[in-house]
């Protein structure tokens, strides 16, 4: 049998996470999270929200984020998030979430779907405003929008002041991370 040297490389097809610094900004390649979509069940959107409480695991409103100690995640869509947790204690993120929701819910393995990037520095407006219609000025922390940049539906997560993560199709990785230097380029 033939003997395979697999190795893990990022989003972005490097060894190491990859990241540029730009004037004010810092654009890094995040490869340290697991990602699973969580779904409420039909008629099952208390339950699961009570099952959350219980286990630590924030479900923010309409266009929020929310971080707890272990499990952070943005709203998607009506009794549907995106849950974050460090990849390496959450490799199969799934496997850790099914035995508290069962089948009130419905949950989907996303890590390797998507490609995050996380932007730093001061006046990320003025890169933003060149990038999607996600108005950066009139949200603060916490907040958490999907929209669209290089023509491809990608999520804003806004962490902390002069932090926020670009979540955007893996596939298009480098898309994405091009949209983003060139945003950088141009406003600074």
């Amino acid at each position: 049998m033939a003997d395979h040297r697999l190795k893990p490389i990022t989003p972005l097809g490097h060894d190491a996470p990859h990241s540029v610094t730009l004037g004010p900004v810092t654009i890094t390649e995040v490869t340290d999270t697991g990602l699973a979509s969580l779904a409420a069940r039909q008629g099952e959107a208390k339950a699961v929200t009570d099952i959350a409480d219980a286990a630590g695991i924030p479900l923010p409103g309409p266009g929020k984020a929310a971080q707890g100690a272990t499990y952070a995640a943005f709203w998607l869509s009506p009794d549907m998030w995106m849950v974050e947790a460090p990849f390496a204690t959450h490799e199969d993120i799934v496997a850790h979430l099914k035995p508290h929701f069962g089948e009130a819910a419905s949950l989907t393995e996303q890590t390797d779907a998507w490609a995050r990037f996380d932007v730093t520095g001061d006046d990320l407006p003025a890169m933003f405003e060149r990038l999607c219609a996600f108005d950066l000025r009139a949200h603060g922390p916490g907040a958490a929008t999907r929209t669209v940049i290089e023509h491809l539906g990608c999520y804003v997560v806004i962490r902390a002041p002069g932090h926020l993560s670009v979540i955007g199709p893996r596939s298009s990785a480098a898309s994405v991370f091009h949209a983003l230097e060139t945003a950088a380029r141009s406003a600074y």
